[in-house]
């Protein structure tokens, strides 16, 4: 399922679909003498510095997140380990709409891709309002906030409603997040630019011969 936040010509379609769950088929039960085995629950994430500052070096330049575990303590709990872990390496704004939003997040490498979809946390209330500059997850519904987020472009308030609760702001380099090509417009199958699944199955791969001329994320560190 697609991460977005959506454009308010589009909130009135989105909210008229329905969606279907689909169960699995049930496996039949192991014979008794056999062992089920057992997975853990993913670990939790551990607690963030109450505040601190994101340095992103990118192909247009830099710019500076200063991020509030207050506003969303699970999405900066979150934020934090990617950083950490340096995660942010050769990630793709893939969906850049020009006077709404740019997005990022998702991995060029599909087998990682897969786990962070597996690696959901839940909601946090919102305590902030999605105005220029706010640095929000972008999401597939409830409980779906995993390692995809956007940056707004102007005052996107009317997104406050829908659970996109901001955790942090660009403080320096909005220049730079302004500049970021935009040519491709909304993603897939909704636009001709690039498929969210087809990101997921071909990573980088994919991006790099479809959409070449998408800017990147170099690296991202805690500034001290």
């Amino acid at each position: 399922m697609n991460h977005r936040p959506l454009p308010s010509a589009l909130l009135l379609l989105a909210l008229q679909l329905t969606f279907v769950a689909c169960k699995d088929k049930t496996p039949p039960p192991p014979p008794p003498e056999a062992a089920v085995p057992t997975q853990p629950a993913p670990a939790a994430d551990a607690a963030a510095p109450d505040s601190f500052r994101v340095k992103f070096a990118t192909t247009k330049g830099d710019f500076t997140v200063d991020v509030t575990r207050a506003w969303a303590p699970r999405g900066v709990d979150r934020f934090y380990r990617l950083v950490t872990d340096g995660y942010f390496k050769d990630i793709r704004f893939f969906r850049v709409l020009p006077g709404f939003m740019a997005q990022f997040g998702m991995s060029g490498n599909p087998a990682l891709s897969a786990k962070m979809d597996s690696l959901r946390i839940p909601d946090d209330p919102v305590t902030q309002s999605n105005m220029r500059g706010m640095v929000t997850f972008a999401t597939a519904g409830p409980n779906t906030r995993s390692s995809q987020f956007f940056i707004n472009y102007k005052d996107n308030s009317s997104l406050d409603s829908q659970g996109f609760a901001p955790f942090g702001r660009v403080v320096d380099g909005m220049k730079t997040v302004d500049a970021l090509y935009g040519g491709y417009g909304e993603g897939a199958p909704e636009g001709a630019g690039p498929s969210q699944d087809s990101i997921r199955m071909k990573g980088n791969e994919y991006l790099q011969r479809a959409f070449p001329k998408l800017d990147y994320i170099k690296s991202a560190t805690i500034v001290k």
